[in-house]
């Protein structure tokens, strides 16, 4: 494959007029050496219209939407899953603890890919993977669980590519306030798509008694999505909404490019941040309804499921509440992230802080409660998802305003990477071992099933508390990054 900066028709195909290259020594936080290497290549070209542009964030956000969808379907029938293979908790948390290790290990090739090759291109050919890979996934057999996690993780491969590159694409179709609110809107099917996934996966099992079904509703849509990718979204140039569509081409190598990223003290930090937050979030959508479903079999409300399909309604319920509160979230916190632009330089840390922080205690009355109300526990988990997806949006906007266009793939794949890896990878997994290690230790009843997952779900608010102070450190060094982008992006525009 070769290098290239679109595939767009030829009036949204702008030539680059700037150049970053790797011999400009470009060492962050010094304005001079980071602007030392622009240099006029050609004429100014118009940019990608607006009307296409939205063409384009509509599709993306579709495909966003189904992503999520399918990477909490699983959640959604994991009681039905486990007594289909017979699995304990430790176990079953292998489906999303593989699936997300595959993502995160090839975030970074697709990172790299995305900032030097076509990138509409790349995702087409993740969406096929995922696609053929998720179908098969509804196939298996009784007998063929590992079969099963392998497809799981072969889905994470193709999502990562598109995880990893769409939201530059976004990047370089707009910019200022408009690009915050399409990042907004983007991120807000990262909730609604999660809350869909538990409701139409949970809805498709009990409808047809089997859970393969659940699994298969996700690659029908994604058909229709990869069509609409193929003819409708454009692949900008890098840069192409800063600088009014010249755009900004790289030179540089990996290893220079990593080195700059690193050396972003605001990024460094908030991806500290993310990866506290990716851990809640996968510990939460992975065992929540399963706990609340083992809470009222302890209260009596509910018999214990001796054989699939189970009651899906805890899964309706939390998927509803992920879908509302996501959506009212992340406006939210896109809103107020606009509002103190002007009036607070380091209100996007802040506004993350607050959220990580305000969430902890409605975690801890959650977990705490459930053995005694369920409706309370809902309400607390209203309001615990409603602080965290005040994040989504703004963490999104964050990365784009402190990283440079030609660097913003590659800061992206390293943040999923390194947020997946000790994030939502390990935290279905360890919570599932952990309830596994202290069931082990008296015999086993529904009660003690039960409490085994609560004590064990404890570490979600302490790492919620972690991730409000790294988003506070943050909030120390974001001006100044800010800055130094901003100054690079107006000398380009002066030539």
């Amino acid at each position: 494959v070769e290098p290239e900066e679109s595939a767009t028709s030829p009036q949204d195909r702008p030539t680059p007029r700037w150049s970053l290259s790797s011999s400009s020594g470009l060492n962050y936080g010094s304005y001079a050496n980071s602007l030392a290497s622009l240099a006029p290549l050609t004429v100014e070209r118009p940019a990608i219209s607006q009307k296409r542009a939205y063409v384009a964030i509509a599709v993306l956000c579709y495909i966003n939407l189904l992503n999520y969808m399918e990477r909490y379907t699983i959640a959604s029938v994991l009681s039905n899953i486990q007594r289909f293979f017979n699995i304990h908790d430790s176990t079953a948390g292998l489906l999303q603890t593989v699936f997300i290790f595959s993502f995160l290990l090839l975030a970074p090739l697709f990172g790299y890919l995305g900032d030097r090759y076509n990138r509409k291109y790349i995702i087409i050919a993740g969406l096929n993977v995922w696609l053929v890979t998720a179908a098969g996934s509804s196939l298996v057999t009784e007998s063929s669980f590992w079969l099963l996690v392998l497809l799981r993780a072969l889905v994470g491969v193709g999502e990562a590519a598109y995880s990893t590159i769409a939201p530059t694409i976004i990047g370089d179709l707009f910019t200022g306030g408009q690009r915050s609110i399409m990042i907004c809107v983007f991120y807000i099917f990262i909730p609604v798509g999660s809350g869909l996934g538990y409701i139409v996966g949970a809805g498709c099992a009990k409808l047809t008694g089997d859970w393969h079904w659940a699994l298969r509703v996700t690659p029908i849509l994604g058909l229709v999505g990869l069509f609409l990718l193929a003819f409708l979204c454009p692949n900008p140039t890098r840069g192409a909404a800063e600088t009014h569509g010249e755009g900004v081409t790289g030179r540089s190598s990996y290893k220079e490019d990593v080195k700059y990223i690193l050396k972003i003290k605001s990024y460094v930090w908030s991806s500290l941040g993310v990866t506290a937050l990716a851990f809640l979030t996968g510990a939460l959508a992975f065992w929540m309804p399963t706990f609340l479903s083992r809470a009222q079999v302890t209260q009596g409300i509910r018999p214990p499921c001796i054989k699939a399909p189970c009651d899906p309604t805890d899964s309706y319920i939390f998927g509803a509440v992920t879908v509302v509160t996501g959506i009212v979230g992340a406006s939210l916190g896109s809103g107020l992230s606009r509002w103190l632009r002007n009036k607070v330089p380091n209100g996007d840390p802040l506004i993350c802080a607050t959220g990580m922080l305000g969430s902890v205690p409605c975690l801890f009355i959650t977990i705490f409660v459930a053995s005694e109300s369920i409706a309370a526990s809902y309400v607390f988990i209203f309001f615990g998802e409603l602080l965290l997806s005040l994040n989504w949006a703004v963490i999104a906007d964050i990365l784009l305003y402190v990283v440079i266009p030609t660097r913003r793939a590659t800061a992206e794949a390293l943040q999923i990477t390194f947020g997946h890896l000790l994030g939502d990878a390990i935290s279905p997994y360890l919570i599932g071992m952990i309830s596994d290690a202290i069931r082990k230790t008296k015999p086993e009843t529904h009660e003690w099933s039960f409490q085994s997952l609560k004590y064990s779900l404890l570490i979600c608010p302490c790492v919620g508390i972690l991730g409000g102070v790294f988003f506070l450190m943050s909030s120390r060094y974001i001006s100044e990054d800010r800055k130094a982008v901003q100054q690079l992006t107006e000398q380009t525009g002066n030539g």
